[in-house]
């Protein structure tokens, strides 16, 4: 019953949601507003951004994993690998701010440039800065998909092959590519849709109408030009177009699981190889300063003297208390309808529910199709009748955030509880165990440390989101990430970067917390991954 209410409410509130949206259908002119020629360009542009950062975000990582699993050896592998598995969870606005400090046009990499007497045009707003962040979020996430992917080999494989003396072109197109080609439409799928819905990357380094995407253009018709009517348009071709990327890309999905690459040792052919030690040390020394440039300038930049001003500022203290009261309570709100859902799809598994468990899954990800900026949109307009912004605000960014957030714990969840009900479910029923006390004694201890990441991660995420407070923001509710986003439209730079380095610094300071009081700190199985 827990997980039917759970459910339940889920697909609630995406009804709840679409019904705001359609009660505003007899109002609009359609005609008038798909004669618009800006709505095709815009999807056009959202397709083609989509596209492009998706297309560079894979082609670079193959050679990207590819050389990490055959340097194993040489320092800072393993946080190169684990600045991959945290992208997620880095807020945008902290990226954008150390992108834009190393691409722009006074930028570290323009300044490099002038060293060496080429002087570069090159800016980091409109299409091209867009990709980078995009890339910069994207790339180390596919790079950790496709690492985990060639270290599931078995070392047979290897042996076999170092045996036969396969050259690095064979060894890549007889063993690695079928391994690769069967992850790659699971991941690029994800990646697509990270993208199609992307709003604080295209917001902020978008430079300005020419560049809005679908999730841009909803913000801007219902912030700033109050026309609810072509907002709601762009709200429902956008969630057509998602709903249709969602059922191609699943179409073609493959399972496949984040596993640990610790412990795993294999003798590789194409290892000792000259060329290829030549090409694995320039391609781990591009990816390390890809990733870890941007996070250094952000550092670098918030060195000054502005940094106790700026953290006993009013606008700074009234932010980061709003910023912990939605990402703890957002997490909260996930967590508690995640667990039931994936207690209730292990149940139907068991009873050989196949339907229902296949509706259950699909239902429980509906969420994704509705992008954040349109799930707030259609809420706020059933709500508006009862209370204002400044009422509801708060409590639609919680709403959104926390059910936005329960796909990614349940792709975590569901795979801890399956298999601990593999291993208890036989004696807890022999035992007559059921209930709460099968729970908190039985599988709590099996789940605590999987529970623990999924609300870390779960809270981190809403921390620094900067999709739906965007629209709901006032002056008396503001984020961190939104603060950031207003210094750096201001030119306020040395404030930003303050601001943006104290704000990672929290995110991971509160994800290392949740993680270590609600999953503690004893060691378990790696039943916590994430399966894409």
């Amino acid at each position: 019953m827990p997980g039917w209410i759970a459910f339940s409410s889920l697909v609630g509130v995406i009804l709840l949601a679409l019904g705001g949206l359609v009660a505003q259908a007899p109002a609009i002119e359609f005609r008038q507003i798909f004669a618009d020629g800006e709505l095709p360009r815009i999807i056009r542009y959202t397709l083609l951004q989509a596209g492009l950062s998706s297309l560079i975000s894979i082609s670079l990582a193959i050679p990207f994993a590819r050389a990490l699993a055959r340097r194993r050896q040489f320092w800072g592998r393993g946080l190169l690998i684990k600045l991959s598995s945290i992208s997620l969870v880095i807020p945008t606005m902290v990226a954008v701010f150390g992108i834009a400090t190393v691409f722009g046009r006074s930028g570290w990499l323009n300044q490099l440039l002038s060293v060496f007497g080429a002087e570069s045009r090159y800016s980091v707003y409109g299409l091209s800065g867009i990709l980078i962040a995009h890339v910069f979020f994207n790339l180390p996430l596919a790079t950790r998909v496709f690492l985990n992917a060639i270290e599931s080999l078995p070392g047979e494989t290897w042996r076999l092959s170092r045996q036969l003396g396969l050259s690095p072109l064979t060894v890549f197109k007889l063993i690695e590519w079928p391994l690769l080609r069967s992850v790659i439409p699971g991941i690029a799928g994800l990646i697509f849709m990270l993208c199609f819905t992307s709003f604080a990357i295209v917001l902020a380094l978008g430079g300005g109408p020419r560049w809005s995407t679908l999730e841009v253009a909803i913000y801007q018709a219902m912030r700033f030009d109050f026309d609810i009517a072509r907002g709601v348009v762009l709200a429902f071709i956008q969630i057509g177009i998602c709903l249709l990327l969602v059922l191609l890309f699943s179409s073609t999905r493959r399972g496949f699981s984040f596993q640990s690459t610790h412990n795993r040792f294999s003798i590789r052919p194409d290892t000792d190889h000259p060329v290829t030690r030549i090409i694995d040390s320039f391609v781990i020394v591009l990816l390390a300063a890809f990733l870890l440039s941007p996070l250094l300038a952000v550092l670098l930049k918030a060195m000054t003297p502005a940094l106790l001003q700026v953290i006993s500022s009013p606008p700074f203290i009234q932010a980061t208390l709003s910023s912990l009261i939605i990402s703890l309570c957002a997490a909260a709100l996930a967590l508690s309808l995640s667990l039931p859902i994936a207690f209730l799809y292990k149940q139907l598994q068991s009873q050989n529910a196949g339907k229902r468990s296949t509706l259950l899954d699909t239902g429980s990800t509906l969420i994704l199709v509705m992008p954040p900026l349109t799930l707030g949109m259609g809420l706020f307009l059933v709500l508006r009748a009862y209370a204002g912004l400044s009422q509801l605000g708060i409590y639609l960014v919680i709403l959104v955030n926390g059910m936005l957030a329960v796909p990614f714990l349940l792709r975590i969840l569901q795979p801890a509880i399956q298999a601990s009900a593999q291993q208890v479910d036989r004696l807890s029923s022999s035992l007559g165990i059921q209930g709460w006390p099968l729970f908190k004694l039985i599988y709590w201890p099996q789940i605590r440390k999987p529970a623990g990441f999924a609300l870390a991660l779960a809270a981190t995420l809403s921390m620094g989101d900067m999709g739906v407070i965007a629209l709901f923001g006032t002056q008396d509710l503001s984020t961190l990430p939104l603060l950031i986003y207003r210094l750096f439209g201001a030119y306020r730079m040395e404030e930003a970067a303050v601001v943006a380095m104290l704000l990672c610094l929290l995110c991971f300071l509160l994800f290392w917390a949740i993680e270590t009081l609600v999953g503690g700190l004893r060691e378990t199985s790696d039943n916590s991954c994430m399966t894409i």
